[in-house]
């Protein structure tokens, strides 16, 4: 019996299992749906615990960190909330959470190269990044050896930070533009001979990786929540949360209500919660003006069949437009209650269920899962020297040369001809 298959969420037709596309050419997400009907966690490192709903047939056995839930006590009663769990991606020895990139971005990479490595594919991984998609990438293929382009906006270079001494599997090209710039350069590239792309949304790899912090927080807590909180740049890993419920929700040991999504954005740059609730929250500055810009992609998968859309519509759920003085206030408060420093963008998650509690949205008795997506950076420079990947080529994104100058400076780097 297969591990799983692929199927349109369109057409419902099944695809081959590295496919990102509908071979029909609909306007639809795939999805895996596995064999194993029941979650087994395995005796595994890190992500590779719930390898059964992973997308992969073997696992990379360093690096590999997973989310660390657990109750909390100090957050939850300054918030008047009974029974809040904590979803936590990134380093905190204490509590065993070992994300050496204090990103969940971790939880997308290492299944993604594992099925590159499955596929015995030899060509040159593009990955565009805001910043911490980018680190994680770097991390795993520093681990694996496996060549890596990655594609990042200029102004995001200072995340390109890494513990590892040995980078030279890494070629890192910064652009003059905002993100949406650079997934359009990626793409580009990605499509020439010699070069995959990693696939984005449309990678199931990466989706059910994200998906795992669902599965970490409700094992855990031992049922499903009734309220789930994330901050989003392009929803992908709302849309993961909700596949994630699906299929525990098929378990059948764990509820059969799935949690609402609440997913939050940062202002002034909220293009989700324009397109849901048909307001302008994009101002002509965007990116600029953030609270954390890693948060903002011009062109989110809303629509797609088994987009945010539909997430939120099956599952009751909002989405939160989030101030920086918002922010602001909510990450020291989490910092100061938990004892943990935290990315700016998991503040802006604080900052959207401090919203509903104040607005009603939840009761003091729901049971809630928060994603912290990121922290642990100022925790984990105390024990790890950690040092800055410096760029290989800059480009503009107005250049028409950039495409070149990019493929010639991958081809010295790596000692390639493509």
């Amino acid at each position: 019996m297969k591990k799983y298959i692929v199927r349109c969420l369109l057409c419902g037709e099944t695809h081959d299992p590295y496919s990102l596309n509908c071979r029909n050419g609909d306007d639809a997400l795939l999805r895996a749906e596995y064999s194993a009907r029941t979650l087994q966690p395995a005796d595994l490192p890190g992500i590779w615990r719930y390898k059964e709903w992973l997308p992969v047939r073997d696992i990379i056995e360093k690096g590999s960190g997973r989310t660390v839930t657990y109750k909390s006590e100090a957050l939850s009663s300054q918030l008047g909330l009974e029974d809040l769990w904590i979803a936590f991606n990134g380093y905190w020895p204490q509590r065993d959470a070992m994300m050496m990139t204090c990103t969940f971005k971790d939880l997308e990479s290492f299944p993604t190269m594992q099925r590159l490595r499955e596929m015995d594919d030899a060509r040159i991984m593009v990955v565009a990044s805001a910043g911490n998609t980018a680190r994680a990438f770097s991390h795993v293929c520093s681990i694996t050896g496996q060549p890596l382009l990655l594609i990042v906006p200029q102004e995001s270079v200072h995340r390109l930070w890494t513990t590892h001494s040995d980078t030279s599997a890494v070629c890192l090209a910064t652009v003059e533009g905002d993100y949406f710039d650079a997934i359009s350069l990626a793409g580009r590239i990605a499509s020439r001979e010699g070069f995959v792309n990693e696939g984005g949304a449309k990678n199931i790899a990466r989706r059910d990786g994200m998906g795992t912090v669902m599965l970490d927080a409700v094992l855990t807590a031992g049922s499903l929540p009734d309220h789930y909180f994330q901050a989003v740049g392009s929803g992908t890993g709302g849309i993961s949360a909700w596949e994630a419920a699906i299929r525990l929700i098929g378990d059948g040991r764990f509820g059969s209500k799935l949690p609402r999504l609440h997913l939050a954005q940062s202002l002034p740059c909220a293009p989700l919660y324009s397109l849901m609730y048909g307001k302008d929250a994009v101002a002509p500055s965007c990116p600029g003006g953030m609270y954390d810009d890693v948060l903002f992609n011009r062109k989110p998968p809303y629509a797609i069949k088994g987009g945010v859309k539909d997430a939120i519509g099956a599952t009751g759920g909002a989405i939160y437009a989030v101030s920086n003085e918002e922010a602001a206030y909510s990450q020291s408060l989490f910092e100061k209650e938990e004892g943990i420093d935290i990315n700016p963008a998991a503040a802006v998650a604080v900052a959207a269920l401090v919203q509903a509690v104040r607005k009603g949205s939840v009761r003091p008795e729901d049971r809630i899962v928060l994603n912290i997506t990121g922290g642990g950076q100022k925790r984990l420079v105390q024990d790890s020297p950690v040092r800055l990947i410096g760029p290989s080529v800059r480009v503009s994104a107005k250049d028409p040369c950039a495409e070149d100058m990019i493929i010639t400076t991958v081809q010295n780097i790596f000692g390639v001809k493509i």
